[in-house]
């Protein structure tokens, strides 16, 4: 199995994460999900893979989530998925498949989990903060 990114190139997290995958494995498949959009089977079968429920992958800051009342505690799961099949900037980013699992890689550096990097390893963000994989 390749690595899939589910990649936002104007994310900044999404493009440190992509040059992390690039730096310490293979070059990815990517996915600009903004222009392929998503189906339910697809988030549904993330999510469950990543042990995330909808609300929690929900992007709230820079997106519609809240003028789209996605935001209230009261709006059930099925809802905000049919928010993010009409909307996909709601998804938070990136959500990364590997052989080792699934995850949505908020911080960058929760990418070293899903690769295989010694820990102790340095890496440089584009920003020049380094991290380091635990």
């Amino acid at each position: 199995m390749s690595i899939v990114i589910h990649h936002n190139p104007g994310c900044g997290t999404s493009r440190n994460v992509l040059e992390i995958i690039r730096a310490f494995a293979e070059e990815p498949v990517v996915v600009e999900y903004l222009e392929t959009g998503w189906t339910r089977p697809q988030l549904q079968a993330l999510f469950a893979a990543a042990d995330l429920t909808p609300r929690a992958a929900l992007r709230v800051t820079k997106s519609p989530a809240e003028e789209l009342g996605l935001t209230d505690p009261s709006v059930s799961d099925e809802a905000i998925l049919d928010a993010m099949l009409k909307h996909p900037v709601l998804v938070n980013r990136p959500i990364v498949c590997t052989p080792k699992g699934v995850a949505l890689c908020r911080p960058s550096e929760a990418v070293f989990a899903l690769l295989d990097v010694a820990s102790g390893t340095r890496y440089t963000k584009e920003d020049g903060e380094v991290i380091v994989a635990p």
